[in-house]
């Protein structure tokens, strides 16, 4: 059986389509196209530890909920 990881791997794992578009819009594009991620919204220059999972979309915005930089899996 594949793991989770080789699972989210064979869906979509980026949406550049998606910068300039509304954060939660773009929360639901994504976890529409790979239903096995958790997308979740973060202002840019939030400091974050940086730890990869491949269940997890980081969408940046800016203060207007803006999509700032293209979503991807980690």
């Amino acid at each position: 059986m594949a793991s989770i990881c080789e699972q989210v791997m064979e869906g979509k794992t980026s949406w550049p389509e998606l910068v300039g578009e509304d954060g939660e819009c773009a929360i639901m594009t994504i976890e529409k196209e790979n239903t096995l991620v958790n997308a979740q919204t973060i202002i840019e220059g939030t400091a974050i530890p940086e730890i990869y999972r491949c269940d997890r979309v980081l969408v940046w915005i800016n203060e207007h909920d803006i999509v700032v930089s293209s979503p991807m899996v980690g």
